[in-house]
Order: C-alpha cells, then sequence, then structure tokens
C-alpha cells in the first residue's frame, strides 16, 4: 500500500474490532502500512460470518472473463439494489474489485481454478455473467479466512519488519462500549475472562459484521449479534437502510436434534441454482416461474418473498418448498454435485438426504443486513475516530437488496479505503452530503426511537423478555412478510421490553450474554422503527398492505437515525 511512515513518525495504532473478511484483511494492510494494530475478535479468529460463506466472492478481473465487463457488474449491482444503491459507491466497489482480489492471492487465499489454470467463474442469481470466484469448492469462506487468519498470525508471531507495524491479537473479548475523549472515539471497553479492560488507539475500526440473531432462524453463527451497530449507535453515530434485512431463499430445514432442539439451518448456496436447481413445491410444481421472469435466478428478494406468498396460498405459512438439485446430476453427470459442492454434500447426508436423489427441504433464513452504520465512501463515520466496514456498515452499495456474492468484496474493498483514511489521517467525523440532509447533532429535540404506546386496557399480555421471544416477535412480525399492523405490535412489545432491558445504556453484568441481548433488543427497535417509517414496499422491505414499490424519485431516500437526533428522511 506503500504507506510506510518515515523512521522517525510516531506510529499510528489502528483498533479493529472483528476478525471477518473486513477486519482480518484491514488488519494486515495497516501492518503493512506502519501501523500497529490490536484486532479484537469475539471468539476465535475464525468464528465470523466469512468462514461460514459457500458460494464465493464476485469480481471482474484484470482481465475480465470472456463476455463479462466492469460495467456489467455494475449494473447488475444496481439492479439488485431495487434503485436503492449509491451508485457512486457500487462504481468503486466493481471497478477496484480487481486489486483486492490480487490482495487475497498476495495473502495465500487458494482461489479455485479450471483446467486452463486461470480462476473458476460460477454463476449466480442476478449475475448476468460468471464472475463468481470459489475455493474448495463451495468452502470460500473457510478458504478466505483460513489464508487470512494464517498471514495475521505470521504478522504477530514473526520477527518485525523495517517499516511494518505489529498485530496484536485478542480473543474471545466482548466489545461492551467504545471510549471517547473529547467527542473523539479513542478505544474500545471489552470483557475477557469475566474481566473488564480496554484498550485504546488512534482510531477503532468496527468490522463486527451482522445481526442474524435478530430472527428465529438465520445462516448466521451465534455470534452476530448486531453488537456493531450497537456500539456505533451509543457513541452517537448514525446508521441507515436498516429495514432492510436479506432472507436468503434456499435453507435446509431440519428435524429436531438433540433434545427437542432444533439443529442450525443450513444454507444451501446460491450457486446450486446457479448450477441449474430448481424449487419446487410439495407438489411437485415448479412455482418460480409465475412471480419473476428469471425464476430460480431471480434476486434473492424475490425468490424468498415468492416462497413465502406461496407458501401462503397453499396455506401453510410455516412450511416449507423443496430445491430439485437431482437435475444438475442429471445434467452433468454423477459426481458433479460432490466435486462441485463437496460440503453441503457431506451436510445434507449427515442430515439425512442425498441430494443427488432426493429433493431438499427448505424455507427463507435471515442472512444479511444491507444496513448498518452510516459511511462514506472512505469508512468514516458521523464520529471522529470511528470508522466501519464489511456487513456492520452501511456504504450505499448493497441498497434495498444485496447482489449474490457481494458482501465479501465490499468488506474487501471498504476496509482497504478505511485502511487507507486512517493511515493518511483522514479518519475524521464525516456525513455523506449525498445521502443525508440532517446531521446527528443538528438540534433536532425529538427522541431517535419512538417507542409504542397502546392503552393498557387494549394490550394483549407481553411475555417476558428473552432472546428467543425477540427472534419469535422479529420473525413474525419484521421478517420476509410485513405491514403496519404487525410492525406497530412489535414496537410496542419492544418498548415495553426496553423500559427493562434499557438496551441504549447496556448491561453492566459482567456477562458477555447480557450484552448481546441488550444489542439484539436496540438493533430491533432500530429495524423496526425504520420499517415502519418506510411506508411502501422495496427490495428486501415488503409491505403486503403496500407492495407496490414508491416513485422513481424515492428510491433512494434513505432513513437516518442516531442518538442525537431523530430520525431524518434524506
Amino acid at each position: 500500500m506503500n504507506q510506510a511512515p518515515h523512521p522517525s513518525a510516531v506510529r499510528r495504532k489502528l483498533v479493529v474490532v472483528g476478525s471477518g473478511i473486513a477486519g482480518l484483511y484491514a488488519a494486515l494492510l495497516a501492518a503493512e502500512g506502519g501501523a500497529d494494530v490490536v484486532l479484537l475478535s469475539k471468539a476465535s479468529l475464525a468464528d465470523s460470518n466469512t468462514s461460514y460463506a459457500q458460494g464465493g466472492i464476485s469480481a471482474v478481473l484484470e482481465q475480465p472473463a470472456p463476455g463479462d465487463t466492469v460495467a456489467a457488474h455494475i449494473e447488475d449491482t444496481l439492479s439488485a439494489g431495487a434503485g436503492h444503491c449509491d451508485p457512486e459507491a457500487v462504481r468503486i466497489l466493481c471497478r477496484e474489485a480487481f486489486k483486492d482480489i490480487a490482495g487475497l492471492v498476495r495473502f495465500g487465499v487458494p482461489f479455485d481454478v479450471n483446467d486452463h489454470g486461470a480462476h473458476a467463474l460460477g454463476l449466480e442469481a442476478a449475475h448476468s455473467a460468471p464472475r463468481i470466484l470459489h475455493s474448495g469448492g463451495d468452502a470460500t469462506g473457510a478458504g478466505i479466512s483460513g489464508a487470512l487468519i494464517a498471514a495475521v498470525l505470521t504478522a504477530q508471531d514473526g520477527p518485525e519488519a523495517r517499516g511494518r507495524g505489529r498485530i496484536r491479537v485478542l480473543a474471545n473479548t466482548q466489545a461492551t462500549s467504545l471510549i471517547q475523549d473529547s467527542g473523539r472515539v479513542s478505544g474500545v471497553e471489552y470483557l475477557h475472562a469475566g474481566r473488564l479492560e480496554a484498550v485504546t488507539g488512534d482510531a477503532v475500526l468496527l468490522a463486527t459484521g451482522g445481526a442474524g440473531r435478530l430472527f428465529a432462524q438465520t445462516t448466521n453463527p451465534a455470534i452476530a449479534t448486531a453488537d456493531g451497530v450497537a456500539l456505533a449507535w451509543r457513541a452517537g453515530a448514525a446508521v441507515a437502510d436498516v429495514e432492510f434485512f436479506q432472507f436468503h431463499p434456499t435453507c435446509m430445514v431440519q428435524g429436531a436434534g438433540v433434545g427437542g432442539v432444533a439443529p442450525e439451518p443450513l444454507l444451501i448456496s446460491e450457486a446450486v441454482r446457479g448450477e441449474g436447481a430448481v424449487l419446487v413445491d410439495a407438489n411437485g410444481y415448479r412455482f418460480m416461474p409465475d412471480y419473476h421472469v428469471d425464476a430460480e435466478l431471480a434476486p434473492r428478494d424475490v425468490v424468498s418473498r415468492s416462497i413465502a406468498l406461496h407458501l401462503a396460498s397453499l396455506g401453510t405459512p410455516n412450511g416449507h418448498v423443496f430445491l430439485d438439485a437431482t437435475v444438475i446430476e442429471q445434467a452433468k453427470g454423477p459426481g458433479f454435485l460432490a466435486k462441485r459442492f463437496p460440503t453441503i454434500t457431506v451436510r445434507t447426508a449427515q442430515a439425512g438426504v442425498d441430494w443427488t436423489r432426493e429433493l431438499v427441504p427448505v424455507a427463507p433464513a435471515a442472512h444479511y443486513w444491507m444496513g448498518g452504520v452510516l459511511t462514506d465512501l472512505d469508512g468514516r463515520t458521523s464520529v471522529p475516530g470511528l470508522l466501519a466496514a464489511g456487513e456492520v456498515a452501511c456504504t450505499g452499495v448493497q441498497g434495498a437488496n444485496r447482489l449474490a456474492s457481494n458482501s465479501l468484496l465490499e468488506g474487501l474493498v471498504f476496509g482497504r479505503r478505511a485502511v487507507e483514511a486512517f493511515l493518511s489521517q483522514g479518519d475524521e467525523a464525516v456525513v455523506p452530503a449525498r445521502r443525508s440532509s440532517g446531521a446527528p447533532g443538528d438540534g433536532t429535540p425529538k427522541p431517535a426511537l419512538v417507542f409504542g404506546t397502546r392503552g393498557l386496557d387494549k394490550r394483549d399480555p407481553v411475555p417476558p423478555f428473552s432472546r428467543t421471544a425477540l427472534q419469535r416477535l422479529l420473525t413474525a412480525n419484521a421478517g420476509v412478510l410485513r405491514n403496519g399492523e404487525l410492525l406497530q405490535s412489535a414496537a410496542d412489545t419492544l418498548g415495553e421490553w426496553a423500559a427493562v432491558v434499557l438496551p441504549e445504556l447496556a448491561a453492566d453484568a459482567l456477562d458477555p450474554k447480557a450484552h448481546e441481548d441488550a444489542n439484539l433488543l436496540l438493533a430491533a427497535q432500530l429495524l423496526v422503527q425504520a420499517a415502519q417509517a418506510r411506508t411502501s414496499s422495496l427490495g428486501a422491505h415488503y409491505r403486503s398492505d403496500a407492495p407496490q414499490p414508491p416513485a422513481h424519485n424515492d428510491l433512494l431516500h434513505r432513513y437516518t437515525m442516531s442518538r442525537k437526533a431523530s430520525l431524518v428522511h434524506d
């Protein structure tokens, strides 16, 4: 990155929170640029959404594949985003992708190659050409994560190279709050082994991932509890687009596990439909062509919503449909599924399904949060010294519905750009003018969160707060299908729970789960309020009481919130 400091310069120190692709890559680049880095991981370094990613990472390489262009990748991303993307952010993502793919290769990521030794490229839903790089077939995230972790550990344990900073890893640390000095973020407080500790630096980069644990069914690991958004919110940072939560259409539905507890959902990669798998209902009817011209290769929000609507039409709204991958094996020969998708083949077999001969029961599950901490194109937030990258950030790239395999790429490109801003000491507060007409701290006296106000004589009994109760509420009232009545009911219940849990203040307990519960409750309030404010359907935000998308001039309107200002309709 050619950012090494002059030998006489004082080293800058960056605190990175999170060990997914954005956090690991940013830590490595910052150290290469001469900064000392402290990398906090909530569990082990390998515990992240990145490690779970199957399908791959989208990119048009420096030498584009035949039939593909950067312009096509831009157009596909904008189209999938339902007109709500920030066009400049999308252009940066797609134009700069090749250099960060090269960066991954430099750090040892083993991308799969074809018979000619070139990168093997797959096709996924809503992409107009094959441009999905993968590693280990369907173990791309694990391949990327493993290589970057190895590089981080080498940087931590190896001798200090001239001009390079050091990386210090703090694993099994639950970040509890951001330290601020005169309004500037200067460190992180965290729990480790039952003790509250702190680390300080010149800036903090949030790379904490998503919030799938808001919902009862999710593809996310247990650590995805909205920690970064909650940390940023309490520090006064603006958040945006939090009403847009993507549900992956095809997660395997399994029976009760040990002790009657349902096992973790098994994501069936988008790439499987890219290879030709189709969706059928319990009657064997292929229904997706009835809902979209691209059928199974329509954008994810369309496929998830179509499944939900079709199940409702059959009178089984809580049921499931089936993914038929046997057609792939028939078309491409015996053994193809095991070779192309070894991980899914093993996992489905462990669940008792031979997907080469049997249908796989699937249903949508919470997958990816398009919104998050509002940033500019260099990862800067509305609070000085606070940067954000990856799923926790809202760069405007994903719009109202993320294009398949753009998530890993976003973490790379904007993680790098955040590090470049930090190394150039350009990490001051920024509220992007192109996306915000009201800045946090603009003097608006209204509270940022508007809680429910049902009369005592009209309400149903509210169950005690628990994570399970929260997940069931969000799934039923703010999931794939929403409406004003459901959202108001959710807001009422969340407000009553918040009066007891006080999520904006966070728990004082030395129990990480208490902090997670407070973070999830706060994130749920933010999501529901934004969903109430957006009264028409758009992308992943589908309201059955207003199913039509807004007029074209309303597509880019973005709901921005912070503790210091009321909700702003940009």
